[in-house]
């Protein structure tokens, strides 16, 4: 009696293996309700591998037999391309296809100064053979006849005005107080004061100005000046 006594007060002894049925649940309970996998921790790792019920048997397998079972390998991941190089595909048809990288594009620049450049690849013989060949090109002009001007073209706008010396604004010629022809409106109708002033010069001009071209007298008709052609002369 007082043996079981003893025995009785003593501390307990604890199982062999206690904590294993617990272990055993939580890892049932984590096959019954998988938990969903959490990304954003880390920006450059890789998501975590699906789960499997084949290896949550083989852990639960090795928990009961005291071992333990490797993680499985994670994905491949292929390793980056090295700078300068680019996936290249195949090249459209009709274009020639190149695997060489881009470089500085050389010539375009003659190199008919460089006496190394010219001796490499041209002789005496072959030299005066391309000057002959030049020489035999060379063709001479004579000079001919001045063309013969058609008809009648007009009057002579060149030949008044190295005619005249008097300057622009100074009225020579006597003109009417008033135009029934408003004098811009009539300037309007020539592309350029020099046609302007060959048709006053033909209706009757400078002494006449039936057109009103030239309302201040001076000769010179919608601001034609003169002194180009007179200076061509000095």
């Amino acid at each position: 009696m007082m043996l079981c006594g003893l025995v009785a007060c003593g501390p307990r002894v604890p199982e062999s293996g206690a904590g294993l049925a617990d272990y055993n649940s939580f890892v049932r309970n984590r096959v019954a309700n998988p938990q969903p996998p959490t990304y954003g921790a880390m920006p450059d790792a890789a998501p975590p591998a699906a789960f499997s019920t084949d290896i949550a048997s083989s852990a639960i397998d090795a928990a009961e037999a005291g071992t333990t079972v490797a993680a499985p390998l994670g994905p491949t991941v292929a390793p980056p391309l090295l700078a300068g190089e680019r996936p290249r595909g195949n090249a459209p048809a009709g274009i020639a296809e190149t695997t060489a990288e881009m470089g500085f594009v050389t010539g375009g620049v003659s190199d008919e100064q460089d006496f190394s450049a010219v001796t490499s690849r041209q002789t005496i013989e072959s030299d005066k053979a391309r000057l002959e060949a030049n020489r035999e090109q060379y063709v001479v002009i004579q000079p001919g006849a001045l063309p013969v001007r058609p008809g009648d073209t007009g009057a002579n706008i060149a030949q008044y005005a190295i005619a005249t010396n008097n300057p622009i604004g100074v009225k020579l010629y006597d003109r009417p107080a008033f135009y029934l022809v408003n004098v811009k409106v009539a300037c309007s109708k020539y592309t350029s004061s020099d046609l302007a002033q060959q048709a006053f010069l033909g209706f009757g001009g400078p002494q006449k100005d039936p057109k009103a071209l030239d309302p201040d007298g001076d000769g010179f008709a919608c601001g034609w000046d003169p002194r180009p052609f007179r200076a061509a002369l000095q």
